[in-house]
């Protein structure tokens, strides 16, 4: 059986998800729909540094975000400042955290849908008045709603599993930065071998169902993804 904090650690770690998922289609679609229609000599590097999280060990991102959100750095600084409370070992710090280490995720599938659309619907839309966002909702969203599930539950899955990342900027506090993977690890460690069988088995079932209901869209959906590897 598990104990309350587990559930606890799951009802987090969907959250955190959750949150992370949806701000990053908010915050990564018209950037990657900018570099779709960007060309520029500088543009592979700029997607180098976008791409960093997928090659970047997450013990080396967490060590940085750290030090960024510290009290002692500006970031940190000015956040305990509006806030009152600093962002280092906060579930506002793990959003931000996992914002940055899931982006690859959200953009590399947008990027692939934006760059095989037809752009001519976009200009016969624009040519019949259409304004950029009601262009957006009518034309550009459906023609590419697979780029965006895929994108939408690979940000979702790689959130759940994160674990350098979140230990690093999150710590280990029950209820407030402990999150599934950090559960897990707490129960290796403690020798509770049972209770990590069945965190473990969850994260795998969950994974791979999710990953089969993304491919299997993704097939029907007649456009292709770019491979994503961590």
């Amino acid at each position: 059986m598990l104990e309350h904090s587990a559930f606890a650690a799951v009802g987090l770690t969907l959250k955190l998800a959750f949150l992370t998922s949806v701000l990053l289609m908010v915050l990564v679609t018209p950037l990657a729909w900018k570099l779709a229609n960007w060309q520029h000599k500088l543009k592979p590097v700029f997607m180098s540094v976008l791409a960093l999280p997928l090659v970047l060990p997450p013990t080396v991102l967490g060590f940085y975000l750290l030090v960024a959100f510290s009290p002692q750095s500006p970031v940190g600084e000015g956040w305990q400042w509006l806030t009152g409370h600093q962002l280092a070992f906060s579930f506002e710090g793990l959003v931000i955290g996992s914002f940055i280490y899931s982006l690859p995720f959200a953009l590399q599938p947008l990027y692939s849908g934006f760059t095989q659309l037809d752009k001519r619907y976009v200009e016969v839309a624009h040519s019949l008045g259409f304004g950029k966002i009601e262009t957006f909702f009518s034309i550009i969203l459906p023609l590419c709603k697979a780029p965006f599930i895929v994108a939408f539950g690979l940000s979702f899955a790689h959130t759940i599993g994160e674990f350098g990342v979140v230990l690093m900027i999150g710590g280990n506090i029950p209820g407030e930065t402990q999150v599934l993977s950090i559960a897990l690890y707490e129960h290796v460690e403690a020798l509770e071998y049972g209770q990590a069988h069945a965190l473990s088995l969850g994260l795998l079932l969950f994974s791979f169902l999710l990953l089969t209901l993304l491919y299997r869209f993704n097939g029907k959906g007649g456009q292709g993804w770019s491979s994503i590897s961590r």
